[in-house]
């Protein structure tokens, strides 16, 4: 009998692959890394040549000790938002234009033209911006013409793989809601977009739900990647709706906050939330007939990085002499100060903003430095500036959809301290999982199990997470950051026109 679920994540530096029993148990994981050419300032490509490669690597090498006989599905994540010409004959006419690629801004300053930015968000859920899949099929039209003229189809990462696994070309919900050319109110490729972009419907790949089963695993696929021939692949999804459900994330009520060196804040829930300032995002989710709002900000995790590089070089020596974490060491530093920092605010704009600001201008800065602060209050102050700005996120979403649970993914989610911050500065109740970084590939192994007929529904996922801690805000510091978070707004507000002549220098 079938007993293993195979995912693979499609990520921007690797595939990885693990496999996990249909008791929720991760058997094992194997990392295929692949590489990706940045040039001209903001251009970035990848080889699907490369992503084959690493699927069918990482497959390999989880089924050296496992029967492949012994696989009941196959499921894929992948990265979001990409665009990847196929022939009739689905070979890739060039690399893949990933999801950070900006090279599109022209286009996207004519949809903004052509539709407007209102009626255009609540279409799709989502602003226009040169970061998503149909604006980069513009720029082809315009700047590769014979490239565009010979594409019968524009895939995502997943996508691409499946067809290589299974013949068939489809994409899912999820990452049909990437392209900025997918009508969430509808659920169909929507026809006054694509009038704009001046792109026909047929170079889109047919849209389904990520739990149909694509296909099965083709006698090429079998011998190239050691899987069983007749293996069912399931569609899969984008790889922020698949870590939803890999958090448990599976029905409206639910949050959950992912802490890298981006971070953003999800729920789950029945129709897209129209945020009337167009600060959040609106993704289909893997779980069928939901939807997947998000706010994401760019420098979380990073800026607590940036801080660690260029405040804490004694803690970085130290704690390469003793063989531990700098984290723990600068942990102990932000111990020491006070909720609010004593009256120190951190803007933690270092690469533009996203949420809640949209503004590609802004700039990190202190605000309320006096002599008497200490590298502590600094450090704390960092972490909180992040943390307010998350907050807001969570404000918009939950105005929408109430929440007061938290659960926290990723590696910023390892820190104690802050999943404290977390619970005092939104006044949710932080859980933090046993498994932080499996997230994603859970979530594809549950789709895979649902779309195979293992599980009836994704509720099973709570068979495969486990909650280690959970923090619960602490009256005193709630009272304490409710006074301070409208100081963060002010602060970033007061900012704005310098911002703008910083550009410009």
């Amino acid at each position: 009998m079938a007993q293993y679920l195979l995912a693979h994540d499609l990520g921007t530096s690797g595939n990885k692959a693990t496999l996990f029993d249909v008791d929720g148990t991760m058997v094992a994981s194997r990392t295929s890394a692949y590489e990706t050419n940045f040039f001209n300032t903001n251009w970035a490509e990848q080889s699907p040549a490369d992503w084959w490669r690493a699927v069918c690597d990482s497959s390999q090498g989880l089924l050296t000790d496992v029967d492949a006989g012994d696989v009941a599905a196959v499921a894929l994540s992948g990265q979001m938002m990409g665009c990847l010409p196929v022939d009739k004959e689905g070979r890739p006419l060039r690399p893949s234009i990933i999801y950070c690629d900006q090279r599109a801004t022209a286009e996207a300053d004519r949809l903004i033209e052509t539709i407007g930015p209102e009626a255009f968000y609540a279409i799709v859920g989502h602003r226009v911006s040169a970061s998503y899949s149909i604006e980069k099929l513009m720029w082809l039209k315009a700047n590769e013409p014979e490239v565009y003229g010979a594409t019968a189809c524009m895939l995502n990462a997943k996508d691409y793989v499946n067809y290589r696994l299974t013949g068939r070309i489809a994409t899912d919900f999820s990452d049909a809601s990437g392209t900025n050319a997918f009508d969430l109110n509808t659920f169909a490729w929507s026809e006054p977009v694509l009038a704009a972009a001046g792109v026909d419907a047929a170079m889109l790949p047919d849209p389904c739900a990520s739990t149909d089963v694509l296909g099965t695993v083709t006698a090429a696929a079998a011998k190239a990647t050691g899987l069983k021939e007749g293996t069912p692949v399931a569609v899969g999804g984008g790889d922020g709706s698949c870590a939803a459900v890999g958090v448990g994330c599976t029905r409206p009520g639910m949050a959950y906050g992912y802490v890298g060196s981006s971070s953003w804040i999800a729920m789950a829930s029945e129709k897209p939330i129209v945020d009337e300032q167009m600060r959040t995002m609106n993704w289909a989710h893997v779980v069928p007939g939901y939807l997947h709002p998000a706010g994401t900000m760019q420098t979380a995790g990073a800026a607590y990085q940036w801080a660690r590089n260029q405040i804490c070089l004694a803690e970085l020596a130290e704690a390469d002499a003793r063989g531990v974490s700098a984290y723990e060491l600068i942990d102990e530093q932000i111990a020491q100060s006070p909720p609010g920092a004593n009256g120190l605010v951190f803007l933690p704009y270092l690469l533009g903003e996203r949420t809640p600001w949209w503004n590609p201008n802004a700039r990190g800065a202190f605000v309320g430095l006096t002599l008497a602060h200490t590298r502590g209050d600094i450090l704390r102050a960092v972490l909180e500036g992040v943390t307010y700005n998350l907050c807001i996120i969570a404000d918009i979403l939950r105005s929408h959809v109430p929440f007061d649970s938290l659960t926290v993914i990723g590696g910023g989610a390892k820190s104690p301290i802050w999943r404290q911050m977390m619970a005092d500065v939104t006044g949710c109740r932080v859980q933090k999982l046993s498994v932080l970084e499996e997230a994603t590939s859970m979530g594809a192994a549950v789709t895979a199990g649902v779309a195979a007929g293992v599980f009836g529904d994704f509720d099973v996922v709570q068979r495969f997470i486990g909650v280690d801690e959970v923090h619960q805000p602490g009256p005193e510091a709630v009272k304490q950051y409710d006074k301070i978070k409208p100081i963060f707004e002010n602060c970033y507000r007061a900012l704005v026109d310098v911002y703008e002549q910083l550009a410009g220098l």
